[in-house]
């Protein structure tokens, strides 16, 4: 997991980049994708 400049979590999943808010970087997290994009995805930590 890296950070983003909003300071949102990012992972790279299946060619998409995720954000999740909430997450830092190095952490291991469950998500449920909220919201698809074109390229990207947007999710919420659920564990």
């Amino acid at each position: 997991m890296e950070r983003s400049r909003r300071g949102d979590g990012v992972a790279r999943v299946e060619g998409f980049v995720v954000f999740v808010p909430g997450a830092e970087p190095g952490q291991r997290v469950k998500i449920q994708i909220e919201k698809v994009g074109g390229s990207y995805a947007v999710g919420k930590i659920v564990s």
